[in-house]
């Protein structure tokens, strides 16, 4: 390990870039992007009769209210984090650098201290960002087990109405026809029964 009372060098050199790099990833991508409108497959008024179903489980979650608002609620919470990341990269950046304009005047066992001390503010200050990460991470979750929760008796009727015995993930499935993919059906009905799932949706 190299010593900080080596002369010229700089304390707790790369330290500050370490946790720049760190808080720059630091907000979570959870909120997920919405592609183009033109490529979602069109909403069907024709029941869909067949024993097998397919559904995009991540489209059913993103476009449906309950997915919107919570999904609108991540990228809030993210974009306040981005931002306390990039005000403590900056104090963390001065910091050090004051530190390193005081060491000509400090003995190299003051200096080792200061030097110590704020290695551990930085790695506290990383596991609390981290932290803060990952609790968006587990709200996410959360919501996703939330509303697959309510979409079940939804999808039950969806396989009732059509004489299913089954749903499967498109996405897991080597090919399939689109008349069988119900995900736009589920959407609507989910829309009408628990809505963003802060307030019953009106009669």
């Amino acid at each position: 390990m190299r010593s900080r009372c080596a002369p010229r060098s700089k304390p707790l050199r790369g330290t500050v870039a370490a946790i720049a790099i760190l808080l720059a990833g630091v907000a979570p991508g959870h909120a997920q992007q919405r592609p183009p409108a033109d490529s979602r497959p069109a909403a069907t008024s024709l029941a869909v009769l067949s024993p097998i179903l397919t559904i995009d489980s991540e489209r059913m979650f993103r476009d449906s209210a309950f997915g919107q608002r919570v999904n609108a609620e991540i990228e809030a919470q993210s974009a306040e984090l981005a931002a306390e990341n990039r005000e403590i990269e900056a104090s963390l950046e001065a910091e050090e650098r004051a530190l390193t304009e005081k060491r000509p005047t400090l003995e190299p066992a003051t200096f080792r201290a200061l030097a110590d001390a704020f290695d551990q503010k930085v790695q506290r200050t990383r596991s609390e960002q981290a932290a803060k990460n990952r609790a968006l991470s587990e709200q996410l979750d959360r919501a996703r087990d939330q509303f697959l929760e309510a979409a079940a008796p939804v999808l039950e009727q969806l396989m009732r109405n059509s004489d299913a015995a089954v749903i499967l993930e498109r996405r897991r499935v080597f090919v399939s026809s689109s008349a069988i993919e119900v995900t736009d059906e589920a959407i609507s009905v989910l829309d009408e029964t628990i809505g963003s799932g802060l307030s019953t949706p009106a009669e």
